[in-house]
């Protein structure tokens, strides 16, 4: 019995159906108590967000209601802060003027080159000039090359407004004369140099070899004079630069040239946008010239109401009603009204020239809207590429008759053709193998120190009959990058350089503005290749360091040199630092496109904060829209940078500036305002609400031509559409 009982006492306890029912009605009515313990926390959270937004809603209109109130008053202090820029330009435009007043009083014998007589009459007087030695050559090419500089930066720096057609046309065509009488000359000294290669020549090899060096030009020049065949290597001495030739070719009367001039007088002409007659102008600056008009027709009827002859005046001359203290007081009442027209007068004029800087500056980063002409196969194009280093001018000539002794003097045969090039390959042959006859020459090139190159360079040859820079010809391309030697093959002799792509150094990877000292601010531009930083000091630029892969790179050519902005961004460009863009590089570059106009306000905005607040790039700008931008900002007093400044991150649409509530760690982006802060018309009045009263001191006293010289590097690097 015992068992069986425990057997039965193990057995489950059945549930019977009324117990299931009621177990399922229990978990129904739970599961619907749940249900609605849930809908009414979703009810209750949902209507806390509505009514959070409702209030952020309201605080937003609030703000928003705010800034509208002020925008006017705001507006009118930052058009007052930046009459820096117009002023700048008035110095700028005063300094030229005073430099072309100088040349004239100093009469040293140099010609203006902005005057087409005096250039017109030196070009003239230096044809007429024969005989001349390359030593002298490159004496006189000095002079030469600086008025070259001058014209070109006359046509860099001048504004539109004060650029001409007729004086575009004019300088341009100096400039072209200047170059090919330049080359000219050179040919003809060197013409004159390998008449004497007999006496020249070399005691070992019995040809003659001979290099001339200058800041400006390298010669190499081999005469062959014994004509062996087996003396195929040419190299010059104590360099590696040379040629290996044909059998052909050793065995020719020809002399070898390597004219290295260290600039480039052979590609086009940078082309410059001929201004109309009428410029396109706002509906503002329309208004400005009809109130211009109107208070200039107003003056000119005083003066003439003034200068009519004393005919009404005459006949009341003699009565004695008319007092003479009534008389003193009319003309106390128009002279004062003269004034204040003068005045008037004087403002509008400013603000019409404050509106033309302003259109100045946006036409400096206008985009163009497409892209440049079809090129031809092997065609260069001159948007995507640059030339540096300068240009290899390779000649084939044919050796001159020698000069020979004869009693004491010295005759030579002078060939009324002057130097002739040796043509290679020859334009018709009968030689089946004309190819095996006439094969490419290889040449070795060194690489010009003054360059930097961030890949191996590309080899292009000028195409004379087209006009531009061609990679057919070349081949077997190679490049020593410790020794800086290029070494190719080449059918067709005449000019060579060098190029890299103009935009290797872009996009850049940041950006960092950040004041030094009293008008005196550096930018750092961190891109794939290197970082580059530009000490800017009052109206003047100096590479201040540049280092590749973290190490600190010496640039001799460039470093401690102070140069005006644009002398510096070319000097910068012809060395391979090109950090800036053109209005064809959006089509070459990932380019984070902003709108033009909130770009030069920013950019405006940031120079005239610049001597006491730090700007720096922020990945949050590629977030959001071609509208905005989005920028690191942070005051910055102090002799020494932080390690790990605290930034702040401001958001500026052109009309409207904002702190954000997010920082660069955040996840994702956000419009969100900053805690205790409001919206404001301008940057200057953002950062007002948060500043020191020395920084906002130190920013009301800088100097005009600091601030435009810091806005010209920020309108030439487009810091915000290409980081």
């Amino acid at each position: 019995m015992g068992p069986k009982a425990k057997k039965t006492g193990n057995k489950k306890k059945k549930i019977n159906k009324a117990e299931r029912l009621k177990q399922i009605q229990e978990e129904e009515e739970k599961r619907l108590k749940d249900e609605e313990e849930a809908r009414l926390k979703y009810e209750k959270e949902e209507l806390e967000r509505l009514e959070m937004e409702r209030i952020e809603r309201e605080k937003w209109c609030q703000l928003e209601e705010k800034d509208l109130q002020r925008r006017n008053e705001e507006l009118e202090e930052l058009y007052l802060l930046e009459g820096c820029f117009p002023e700048a330009e008035k110095l700028k435009r005063e300094t030229r003027l005073l430099a072309q007043w100088k040349h004239y009083i100093e009469c040293d014998g140099t010609p203006d080159p902005t005057v087409a007589q005096e250039i017109n009459t030196f070009i003239s007087l230096w044809k007429e000039e024969t005989n001349e030695t390359f030593e002298a050559v490159i004496k006189k090419s000095k002079l030469v090359l600086n008025l070259i500089e001058k014209l070109k930066l006359i046509l860099l720096e001048t504004p539109p407004c004060d650029l001409h057609e007729k004086s575009i046309t004019q300088y341009q065509g100096s400039i072209q004369q200047l170059q090919e009488l330049l080359h000219f000359k050179f040919n003809v000294a060197t013409e004159i140099l390998l008449r004497q290669a007999s006496t020249l020549a070399d005691l070992d090899t019995g040809n003659m070899e001979k290099i001339i060096r200058d800041e400006n030009i390298t010669l190499y020049l081999w005469a062959n004079l014994k004509k062996n065949p087996r003396y195929k290597s040419i190299r010059f001495s104590e360099t590696q630069v040379g040629f290996e030739i044909p059998r052909i070719l050793a065995a020719s009367d020809i002399a070898l040239r390597v004219l290295h001039t260290h600039y480039d007088h052979v590609s086009p002409l940078r082309h410059i946008p001929k201004p109309t007659e009428e410029e396109p102008t706002t509906l503002e600056t329309e208004i400005l010239k009809e109130e211009l008009e109107d208070v200039e027709t107003a003056i000119s009827t005083e003066d003439q109401k003034e200068s009519k002859p004393e005919e009404s005046g005459s006949k009341l001359i003699h009565e004695e009603e008319i007092k003479v203290e009534q008389q003193s007081n009319i003309e106390v009442q128009m002279n004062f009204a003269d004034e204040e027209s003068e005045a008037v007068k004087g403002e509008l004029e400013m603000k019409l020239f404050s509106e033309t800087v302003s259109a100045a500056h946006l036409l400096q980063i206008e985009n163009a809207p497409e892209m440049p002409l079809a090129f031809e196969d092997n065609e260069v194009d001159i948007c995507q590429f640059t030339t540096l280093g300068g240009i290899y001018h390779l000649d084939i000539l044919e050796l001159p008759p020698q000069c020979k002794p004869a009693k004491g003097w010295m005759i030579v045969e002078i060939l009324k053709e002057g130097l002739q090039k040796y043509t290679y390959p020859p334009e018709t042959t009968e030689d089946l193998e004309a190819e095996n006859a006439f094969p490419p020459v290889e040449v070795t090139l060194r690489v010009h120190d003054n360059v930097m190159f961030f890949e191996d360079p590309m080899v292009v040859r000028w195409n004379a009959e087209d006009q531009h820079w061609t990679t057919d010809g070349i081949s077997n391309i190679s490049y020593e990058q410790k020794e800086r030697l290029i070494t190719f093959s080449l059918e067709t002799f005449g000019p060579v350089t060098l190029i890299q792509d103009t935009h290797i150094n872009m996009p850049y990877r940041s950006w960092e503005l950040r004041p030094l000292d009293v008008n005196q601010v550096l930018l750092t531009v961190t891109t794939v290749f290197t970082e580059i930083q530009i000490h800017i000091k009052e109206n003047v630029c100096m590479l201040s360091s540049i280092k590749l892969q973290d190490i600190k790179e010496d640039f001799p050519i460039l470093e401690g040199k102070w140069m005006t902005s644009f002398c510096f961004i070319n000097a910068l460009k012809e060395a391979g630092l090109n950090i800036f863009p053109t209005g064809h590089s959006h089509f070459y570059v990932s380019a984070n496109n902003k709108i033009p106009l909130v770009e030069v306000k920013a950019y405006r905005q940031m120079a005239l904060l610049s001597s006491a607040f730090a700007f720096g790039w922020s990945k949050w700008n590629l977030e959001c829209t071609s509208s905005k931008v989005v920028f690191k900002v942070k005051e910055h007093l102090a002799e020494e940078w932080p390690e790990n400044p605290n930034w702040d991150l401001l958001l500026f649409t052109g009309d409207r500036a904002q702190m954000l509530k997010i920082n660069e760690e955040s996840e994702a982006f956000s419009e969100a305002l900053k805690e205790e802060t409001e919206f404001h018309s301008t940057l200057y009045h953002m950062v007002k609400d948060f500043a020191s009263k020395e920084a906002m001191e130190k920013i009301r006293s800088s100097d005009c031509q600091s601030l435009a010289c810091v806005c010209q590097m920020l309108l030439s690097t487009r810091l915000l559409s290409y980081s």
